[in-house]
């Protein structure tokens, strides 16, 4: 159900976004249809992406594709997110507080730590098959770009999930073409802009103001004592042993991760919790994801641009890519932490989005989860109708869909290249000037 549940939820967020309907209910229903776009970031990949790409204009032909993607879905990357309610549950069962239904679900974290030991942060058969089917999807969109020896390049972080989605991805293209000319790399060289935490940055994510803001958003959505009555005898007596907050929260991660292994239809932990539970989960970490990684004033509004070195090298790759009289690709492979903000800095679809106001981030259609599911990518498809043609045109596809740029286009949803780059390197260069005084 909960898969079924995935293949429909990629059409709704289109749906609503197109409509410019982004209101609470809207966020409860796909919760409803989908409980795992709850999780953020913890969401798995769409089973299938609608084909309803705008043709090319008139003459115009892909020629080149740069695309920055996330690893496919993974275990937990650490045991702690998990022995946070673990070990309260395992108290509470030490001086026999369990109810019948909390015995039971003390069982299956048992089964859930025993599947995930010595796996955290592995890539799962899931997360392979999401880049085989992205991949597989790329090459039948645009087969112009990988056509008799084009030239695929791809790279990835340091990290083992990241290197096996390349792997993976690439094993795909070489099946449909063996001719392609494929190189990959994996190198600590590449690290500055493929995977790039800015510290000063990060040194102010979240600042006193925003910290207050935070705990006053957040005050009226956290805790579940419908959940605690459900699991432990006296709930008044364990709270020494249980904190109520923290405990629904995690387990609610604990329950929902499990979409992304082979456990995805073997554990029940999600059911304890009603669509409501799950949509004030949301609604906490959507606003985190924006306090921290989005343009939100309340912690200066500048950590998108810790992907400054990751667009800069972009659009340097793509102005070489575009001198080649043959087609090709440039692949890159890294994490949530770097689309996400990518995606800000961008303004993709209106997630440059700047407020104060916690209460407007959901109403404005700023929704993490549609951004960085597990395998989230960010496409540019490069047209021109011969190596000669110099306007050059290019579309952005976010999770494979056509996306939006805050730039002037007499061609939506295609692009100028020389605009794109000249409006960019701009707000770069402005950025860069400011941080230096």
């Amino acid at each position: 159900m909960l898969r079924s549940g995935m293949r429909n939820k990629l059409a709704i967020l289109v749906a609503c976004c197109s409509l410019c309907v982004a209101r609470g209910q809207v966020v409860l229903d796909i919760i409803r249809e989908s409980p795992g776009f709850s999780s953020c970031n913890y969401d798995i990949y769409p089973d299938s992406v609608a084909d309803n790409l705008t043709p090319a204009p008139q003459g115009k032909r892909p020629f080149y594709i740069s695309h920055y993607g996330r690893h496919g879905s993974r275990y937990i990357n650490r045991r702690s997110g998990y022995d946070i309610p673990y070990k309260m549950i395992v108290q509470a069962n030490g001086v026999d507080e369990l109810t019948t239904m909390g015995k039971r679900v003390l069982s299956e974290m048992n089964f859930i730590l025993s599947d995930s030991e010595d796996r955290w942060g592995d890539l799962t058969a899931i997360g392979t098959n999401q880049h085989r089917q992205i991949a597989r999807r790329m090459i039948t969109r645009f087969p112009e770009v990988f056509a008799d020896s084009a030239c695929v390049s791809a790279i990835s972080t340091v990290v083992p999930r990241c290197i096996m989605s390349m792997e993976s991805a690439l094993i795909e293209l070489a099946q449909w073409n063996p001719k392609l000319h494929i190189t990959m790399d994996a190198s600590k060289r590449t690290q500055r802009y493929m995977n790039h935490q800015d510290p000063l940055l990060h040194r102010n994510d979240l600042t006193p103001e925003a910290q207050k803001a935070y705990d006053a958003y957040t005050a009226s959505r956290v805790g579940n004592s419908r959940l605690m009555e459900m699991l432990f005898k006296n709930p008044d007596i364990v709270k020494e042993l249980v904190d109520e907050t923290f405990f629904s929260y995690y387990l609610m991660k604990m329950g929902l991760f499990q979409l992304n292994t082979h456990l995805n239809k073997e554990t029940f932990i999600t059911d304890l919790f009603t669509a409501e539970d799950l949509y004030r989960m949301w609604q906490i970490d959507n606003v985190l994801w924006y306090m921290r990684y989005g343009f939100c004033p309340l912690n200066g509004g500048d950590y998108p641009y810790s992907q400054r070195h990751l667009l800069r090298q972009m659009i340097a790759d793509a102005d070489s890519c575009l001198r080649l009289d043959r087609p090709g690709a440039q692949l890159r492979f890294g994490h949530d932490t770097v689309l996400l903000p990518l995606v800000c800095l961008l303004g993709i679809n209106g997630y440059d989005l700047q407020t104060s106001n916690l209460d407007e981030i959901e109403a404005r259609g700023w929704w993490s989860s549609s951004v960085f599911p597990m395998g989230s990518n960010v496409q540019f498809i490069f047209y021109r109708r011969n190596p000669n043609d110099k306007d050059v045109l290019f579309k952005v596809l976010l999770n494979e869909q056509e996306a939006r740029l805050p730039i002037r286009t007499n061609c939506a949803p295609f692009y100028h290249w020389r605009d794109f780059r000249r409006h960019y390197l701009k707000k770069l260069d402005q950025y860069e000037k400011r941080r230096k005084r």
